[in-house]
């Protein structure tokens, strides 16, 4: 059964995938288009393109796609709630008795950061091999990555929006210069119309305008529209997600050391970032009146919600786009545009985050040989890195 598989495939994901956003990107890759064939790297990079185009977490509005592509409406759920659940209750159960800590000076932490340099190492050089497939793309590619290494120093606070504009100047120069070699874009299909995707994307306007309204009532409704506005918002990858949730928690709903402690649990947990908000909501339920699990509830639902209905509402109106020529063209600039912006990643934070001297390196390296040389996946990788950064440390 389709459903089941991705639910399962998905759910050992969210127990082995640490690195943050980029190196999920990396891990699906290497699942979806590697080992099991579900998309092509083509398909698979406009996921990527139409998630880094949207506010919201990417990975998991990727992981959304994936599931629908592979089983449906159900599949979609399956594959967020496989993805999620692992983390969601694991910072649920923190929040729940305040104890959340920050881990990332442990040695097994730093062994999955290691991993996860090898991990993105290998997406960027597949996708290279199979996007960058002439000068002009090259040029894109490379372009991009210098464009998103340097823009923070000339605009500190572009967030996301650095992002969403380089990638949009790739798509002018592809609708530009690839229109006659840009047939390989477009491929991607999903299963829904235009209509349900205008409806979903009616929905989450709807949803956003009644929350905010009834914000003011408090309990429940207050942390919906807090974690709800975070999620809506949020360019440039989870991480953005904690100036976002501040203000609404700090210092009415949670003294600011368990704010901070529970953000330093959630970047050594496995699965999205986003999660910190299932850890917000179970550790401000006795000041919402609410119980820890319903507070976690809301929490984790109100900073997904928008990312996925604004995803699945797009999805349809993207692929009617790319089935054009002039569309295609610009979505093959915007594919050279995503391998950029991975090996941006790739660097920055993740090599710059992960290896600290020459011991750091070799091991990086002994992953990635493990992963292209060895064969071996990722999900093996990855605990075992964990393991050896723990017995070394």
């Amino acid at each position: 059964m389709r459903v089941l598989e991705v639910f399962t495939v998905f759910l050992r994901l969210g127990l082995s995938s640490f690195g943050g956003p980029v190196a999920h990107l990396g891990f699906f890759r290497a699942e979806f288009v590697g080992r099991r064939a579900w998309l092509s790297d083509a398909e698979y990079a406009e996921l990527v393109a139409v998630a880094n185009f949207l506010p919201g977490p990417s990975s998991s509005q990727v992981g959304l796609a994936v599931g629908l592509h592979r089983a449906g409406w159900v599949g979609a759920g399956a594959a967020w709630l496989g993805f999620t659940l692992p983390s969601a209750l694991l910072m649920a159960l923190l929040g729940g008795t305040l104890a959340g800590g920050a881990a990332d000076g442990a040695g097994w932490v730093q062994g999955v950061k290691l991993a996860a340099v090898a991990v993105v190492a290998q997406a960027v050089a597949g996708m290279w091999g199979a996007l960058v497939t002439d000068r002009v793309r090259a040029g894109l590619a490379l372009g991009a990555a210098a464009a998103l290494l340097v823009l923070p120093a000339w605009w500190p606070g572009a967030g996301g929006w650095g992002t969403l504009g380089v990638l949009g100047v790739c798509a002018l120069i592809g609708w530009r210069v690839l229109s006659g070699a840009a047939s390989g874009a477009g491929a991607l299909r999903v299963p829904v119309s235009r209509r349900a995707g205008g409806a979903l994307l009616a929905l989450a306007a709807v949803l956003a305008a009644t929350f905010a309204a009834l914000s003011a009532l408090g309990g429940g409704l207050e942390l919906l529209w807090a974690t709800f506005r975070a999620g809506a918002l949020v360019f440039g990858g989870g991480h953005v997600v904690l100036p976002l949730l501040e203000p609404a928690f700090v210092p009415g709903l949670l003294p600011h050391g368990v704010f901070v402690a529970g953000y330093g649990a959630a970047n050594a947990m496995p699965g999205p970032l986003f999660t910190f908000a299932s850890y917000l909501g179970a550790a401000a339920a006795p000041a919402l009146g609410l119980g820890a699990a319903v507070g976690a509830l809301l929490g984790t639902l109100g900073i997904f919600l928008p990312g996925a209905l604004l995803m699945l509402g797009t999805l349809p109106f993207w692929s009617a786009l790319s089935g054009r020529a002039g569309a295609r063209a610009a979505l093959a600039g915007v594919n050279a545009g995503v391998v950029g912006l991975l090996l941006a990643a790739l660097y920055t934070p993740v090599f710059t985050g992960a290896v600290r001297g020459p011991a750091d390196l070799a091991g990086a390296l002994l992953a990635y040989a493990a992963l292209t040389a060895g064969r071996v996946p990722a999900w093996v990788v990855v605990p075992v890195c964990a393991a050896l950064g723990a017995l070394l440390a």
